[in-house]
């Protein structure tokens, strides 16, 4: 993907231009270190909103070069209508830049948002900031919730909040989602159940005898790859999957 190359090549003009910046203009200077302060953040926060993506890219950059609670709020509010991925990566990434008290509440409430992209975002955020305080915000309706990336990015969450001693519960719910989908959504699920590691065992090993096949052969593959971490997830399907078909649970002793 050409993403990598674009970021590359913006930090590299948001370098130049902080340059320029710094050395500023006689106007600029006079106008005092306060006064330039509340320029820069209004023309960053105008900046997410311009119609082309490297411009809102370099606002997202700057706001985390230059952390400032007033930017959170925008940053939130940005992340969940922005179109471009590369631009909601470097969104996240300011936000992770920002004081955990000033974007903690924000995101919480956010993950209540009615739109989809709003939820999921919040939650990819959470998961990068990694506070185990936003552990109670990751409710069961979002691990199943009906929109598919932000089940995904659910699931993400969870798996680097929950406390050690949610571990059973929280594999209880998310094996409720076995079968869900297509191949990236259940791989997406399969991680984040190997992720909790022997928690989870109880809970699929119920699941690998389920009626739905589909369910059966996701729990199997599941199962596989926690044992065999190295197997890829396509093989691990399609040998669950025959195993279904031939009425078999799989290796047990595994």
């Amino acid at each position: 993907m050409t993403r990598r190359s674009l970021l590359g090549e913006e930090v590299v003009s948001m370098t130049a231009m902080g340059r320029g910046t710094d050395a500023g203009t006689g106007a600029g200077r006079e106008a005092g270190a306060g006064g330039g302060a509340r320029t820069d953040a209004a023309h960053a926060c105008r900046g997410l909103e311009d119609g082309r993506a490297s411009v809102r890219l370099r606002a997202a950059l700057t706001m985390g070069t230059a952390p400032d609670p007033r930017f959170v709020d925008r940053l939130v509010e940005r992340c969940g209508v922005e179109p471009e991925f590369f631009v909601r990566d470097m969104l996240t990434w300011a936000l992770t830049r920002h004081p955990v008290a000033s974007t903690l509440p924000v995101l919480v409430r956010e993950v209540r948002s009615e739109h989809a992209q709003a939820r999921s975002q919040a939650l990819h955020t959470l998961s990068k900031i990694g506070d185990r305080r936003a552990w109670p915000a990751i409710t069961p309706a979002l691990l199943r919730d009906a929109d598919e990336e932000v089940a995904r990015s659910a699931w993400r969450a969870a798996v680097v909040l929950v406390p050690e001693d949610g571990e059973p519960a929280l594999a209880e719910v998310l094996v409720t989602q076995l079968g869900r989908g297509g191949r990236e959504t259940r791989l997406s699920l399969s991680r984040a159940l190997v992720a909790l590691g022997e928690a989870m065992v109880p809970a699929l090993r119920a699941a690998a005898t389920a009626g739905d096949p589909d369910v059966r052969a996701h729990a199997l593959a599941t199962r596989r790859l926690l044992r065999e971490p190295d197997t890829g997830f396509t093989a691990a399907i399609e040998e669950a999957k025959r195993v279904v078909a031939l009425g078999g649970a799989g290796r047990e002793g595994r």
